[in-house]
């Protein structure tokens, strides 16, 4: 599957795995301190929650669970299959999640958790964008799988199996990206506080903007110079 995807969606693949780190570290730093990026802490602390009869608590978390699907529901409404084709409207769910994650700035700022919410939903959207683009080959929003296959190919490798080093050079540029996106987020985090998602609201607009105009020039031209599909 790696081998059939476009550059292009490879190294947007990078910029949306650096987005995600930079909202994850607003996510731990801002007064809930709380990941949004992935559900499996989130739904370990809601089953905590349940279990320990915490009621607001086990709220809260069934809340970000929620966000996260409806986010990527948004994404099921926008995108609707899995062929990646330049007409999908992947650049209207970039810009919807930017608009979210500004959103977000704004109940953080006020000391409101919908703003962890919405970020939550940005991410559920970029998740579930990313994985109908890539066939859940690219992951932008954790790394838990990556490691995973990381470790397997290891295995494979101790063993003098056959080893795809595309696949490790991709999963090892994704890890950077997604640290890099934590520093940056932190560094930005002690100037900014919350506005911090500004950074990470501007690369998604970019990013969805952008698409439109090439998928505009592209039209105009005819196709010419079109990315093949997966």
């Amino acid at each position: 599957m790696i081998n059939r995807l476009p550059r292009w969606v490879l190294f947007g693949g990078a910029v949306l795995t650096f987005n995600a780190g930079m909202i994850n570290a607003v996510g731990f730093l801002s007064f809930t301190h709380q990941g949004v990026t992935h559900l499996t802490g989130t739904t370990t602390l809601f089953g905590i929650a349940v279990g320990l009869g915490q009621r607001d608590e086990a709220g809260h978390y069934l809340a970000l669970i929620a966000a996260f699907v409806a986010g990527a529901t948004v994404s099921g409404i926008l995108i609707r299959d899995s062929t990646l084709r330049l007409g999908r409207r992947y650049g209207a769910a970039l810009l919807v999640e930017s608009a979210l994650l500004v959103l977000a700035v704004h109940f953080l700022q006020r000391g409101n958790a919908a703003g962890d919410y919405l970020a939550s939903a940005a991410c559920g959207l970029q998740n579930a964008m990313a994985s109908t683009y890539s066939g859940a080959v690219v992951r932008t929003t954790h790394v838990s799988g990556i490691f995973t296959d990381l470790g397997i190919f290891l295995g494979h490798l101790l063993r003098r199996m056959a080893v795809d080093w595309r696949r490790i050079r991709l999963w090892g540029a994704q890890l950077l990206a997604f640290s890099g996106g934590g520093a940056v987020g932190a560094l930005a985090f002690a100037r900014l506080n919350y506005a911090t998602l500004y950074l990470p609201a501007l690369l998604t607009a970019g990013a969805g903007a952008g698409y439109g105009l090439y998928q505009t020039y592209q039209h105009v031209t005819g196709g010419k110079n079109r990315p093949p599909a997966a």
